[in-house]
């Protein structure tokens, strides 16, 4: 126990010495900015305190900061709990109100009063109330000797013990996170809302504007928002879906600037960023965008052609694949961007020189350093099939639904058969909604393409004999593997799908084998059990054991860098300034686009770059309102803030803490930043929050919405931080 206590300590120690880093590295803990940055933000233009930004005993900012469904950010922008996303955050719910009568995708939507904002069964948005570090309760009883699963359990037990025993109201929820490889641990208090309502959003021509090809790019010109409202109980507390909620008197909301931005402003971008990696040897970024990035790349590729085939064939079908589509593009490009950008930064050879540096400084340690990066080498073919087997079963439906109809039957036999009603119920009420968007032609194409990279990527060895035996069975051809698979199999439909699993489990059991989707399933999940996915855990423990230890190293020697934690989809707060780049040779990136950007890529009936007419009308006018400037209408803009997936839909601050911007995006050069962040081409992307009031207002003619807004102009007269009426 003593032993645990001690290396709290010290890293706590060291945490608070290490402040020289760069000035816009870093995703930071909000609740620490007093004795971490706070200094560093102010030399850097920033108008109010660490205490405006996050407080316990008044509403702060963090009081306006959600976390929308758990995989993106939101923020509340009026006292009657109005909430702005991107609209590619707002993307599944747009979707599944639209339909060829009402295509709120391609026409937009905008509620007319509270009576007609839509409801969205399942989305969430979470309030953080207080931040506590929690390490030594963590790390209680632990000492040095245990293997990984001994100190896991023993972690698992206080983690229990501290939730059990934490004071909080019957509507509130503890998540406990750890940070630093697990050296720290930190519990967020939260306030989960599930009644969370669509009530505005720009068509796809101009919230997606740019769609694919623009994906990660700049210049941008997308308005990439869309806009929501928190519901709650009578008693402003978290409740179901009810008629009888009202809105959200949130703690706190954000004002609203409308005097844009210019370079070298001071900005921030609050929010909760999904995961990072910062702190990996060189074997590890070495698999990463030599390896297993080209491998997911290849993948997604020869399945992102298939779908768009379809897609721009047949209107139905692209209302079906479009959130679909649009998630798989987003990580095909950026794992591209992070290829190129570490290739065009040095980032290995980056990587390289701080390792021989550490080693200079700590000789002790370099063995350490050695078997960490010597297992991520063993791991690495492993590694990479995991990652076409993973590929394999995400883009392939009909082997997504095999797997989890697998899995079902798996659980039946552990829980008893008498469990098979309920579990057979569970499983059918998953995968209806997901065969509403299915197509069987779409998906046999898909896996032509995809069975054919797998088996011949993948060694046969990883791939097992019982998925092999069915290949070879084929005659080593996807298509003929696939004639049998969508000809024959019960997975083709929903309904054949009820009707196979409408009978007792033993005849469903037998049944399995005989049809040729489920067996292919079987093959391919065999296989990937024993012949990849064990041999690649195996080898994971000694692997964080040692990464565990090496931040500690790195954290104890490294005195002239400042440490902070990666990103683990917890609130955070990073800041820089409007900058703007040049990612080569000759070329040079300004900070901002503007509705005459939009005009030069306008393409009638273009599926990514068409223009609703009232947008064209409206710019041929110049009616910008009060939002245009000096004749133009602002779009976009960039600065240097460390963001990642999750930031998605963060706001961006100016220095008064008023909105600026929406993030949506990173630049395309800037995307290794999650593990190899470069302050010389790392930008995110914003819409700026001047086209979001336009389109509302002048576009949408939302007036009422803009009425809900607090907006101010901080440049003309400083104004402080008020708390929500």
């Amino acid at each position: 126990m003593r032993q645990g206590f001690t290396k709290y300590f010290l890293i706590t120690a060291l945490f608070f010495q290490y402040l020289s880093a760069s000035a816009t590295e870093g995703m930071w803990l909000p609740q620490l900015l007093t004795q971490l940055n706070e200094k560093e933000m102010k030399s850097m233009g920033m108008k109010i305190s660490a205490a405006d930004i996050y407080n316990l005993n008044k509403g702060s900012l963090k009081d306006a900061i959600v976390s929308f469904g758990g995989f993106c950010t939101g923020e509340i922008i009026s006292s009657q709990g109005l909430l702005l996303t991107n609209h590619h955050c707002g993307y599944e719910s747009i979707q599944k109100h639209s339909s060829i009568d009402h295509n709120y995708l391609d026409n937009g939507f905008w509620a007319r009063n509270q009576q007609e904002e839509l409801p969205n069964p399942g989305l969430t948005a979470t309030f953080i109330v207080r931040i506590e570090e929690v390490t030594p309760q963590v790390l209680q009883g632990l000492y040095s000797g245990m293997s990984e699963t001994e100190r896991q359990s023993a972690v698992d037990k206080n983690l229990a013990r501290i939730k059990d025993g934490y004071r909080k109201e019957s509507y509130q929820e503890v998540l406990i996170k750890p940070f630093f490889e697990g050296n720290r641990y930190f519990l967020f208090l939260t306030e989960v809302y599930k009644d969370v309502r669509l009530v505005g959003t720009p068509p796809s021509s101009i919230g997606k504007f740019g769609s694919d090809t623009d994906n990660w790019m700049w210049p941008r010109h997308t308005g990439d928002f869309s806009i929501f409202r928190v519901y709650a109980g009578k008693d402003n507390r978290p409740a179901e879906y009810s008629k009888d909620n009202v809105p959200l008197k949130p703690k706190y909301f954000l004002p609203i600037s409308l005097d844009g931005i210019a370079t070298n402003d001071f900005t921030m971008v609050f929010g909760f960023p999904g995961r990072t990696n910062e702190y990996l040897p060189s074997e590890a970024i070495k698999l990463t965008v030599e390896k297993q990035d080209p491998a997911k790349v290849s993948m997604r590729d020869a399945a992102l052609k298939v779908i768009d085939g379809f897609m721009r064939k047949d209107e139905q079908i692209k209302i079906q694949y479009a959130a679909k589509y649009a998630s798989t593009a987003n990580a095909w490009k950026k794992w591209i961007g992070e290829m190129q950008g570490i290739r065009q930064t040095g980032g290995i050879q980056r990587k390289l020189a701080y390792e021989a540096r550490f080693r200079q400084l700590a000789p002790a340690y370099g063995g350490l350093l050695d078997s960490l990066n010597s297992l991520y080498q063993t791991q690495a073919p492993y590694a990479v099939s995991k990652d076409y087997y993973t590929e394999l079963t995400r883009n392939v439906e009909m082997l997504n639904f095999a797997n989890d109809l697998l899995t079902m039957m798996q659980d039946t036999r552990l829980k008893g058969e008498d469990q098979f009603s309920d579990l057979r119920k569970k499983y059918l009420d998953k995968v209806a909604p997901k065969y509403r968007n299915y197509n069987n032609d779409v998906d046999r194409a898909v896996a032509i393409a995809l069975l054919d990279i797998y088996f011949r990527e993948v060694p046969s060895r990883s791939i097992g004999g019982e998925a092999y035996q069915v290949w070879m069975e084929s005659n080593k051809d996807s298509r003929t593997a696939t004639g049998k698979m969508y000809e024959l199999s019960a997975m083709t439909s929903f309904g054949k799908l009820e009707a196979f699993l409408n009978r007792p489990f033993k005849s469903v059991e037998q049944a399995i084998w005989k049809d040729p989707g489920l067996r292919m399933m079987i093959g391919l999940r065999n296989g990937y059990a024993d012949f990849i996915n064990k041999p690649y855990d195996s080898l994971q423990p000694d692997i964080n054991r040692l990464q565990r230890r090496y931040m500690e190293a790195q954290m104890t020697v490294m005195k002239d860098k400042r440490f902070y934690p990666d990103a683990n989809s917890t609130l955070r707060i990073t800041y820089g300034k409007v900058g703007g780049y040049s990612p080569r040779d000759a070329v040079e990136y300004g900070i901002a686009t503007t509705l005459e950007g939009v005009m030069e890529k306008y393409k009638p009936g273009d599926y990514e770059f068409d223009v609703p007419e009232k947008l064209r009308t409206l710019h041929a006018n110049k009616d910008y309102g009060a939002y245009g400037v000096n004749g133009k209408m602002p779009v976009c803009f960039i600065a240097s803030n460390h963001t990642t997936g999750g930031n998605s839909g963060s706001p961006a601050l100016d220095a008064y803490g008023n909105l600026i911007g929406l993030n949506f995006d990173r630049t395309w050069e800037g995307t290794m930043s999650d593990i190899n962040y470069d302050a010389s081409i790392c930008r995110n992307i914003m819409v700026d929050i001047r086209y979001v009031l336009f389109i509302v207002d002048k576009f949408a003619g939302a007036e009422h919405l803009i009425r809900e807004l607090k907006l101010v102009h901080p440049k003309q007269a400083v104004k402080p931080l008020k708390k929500a009426a």
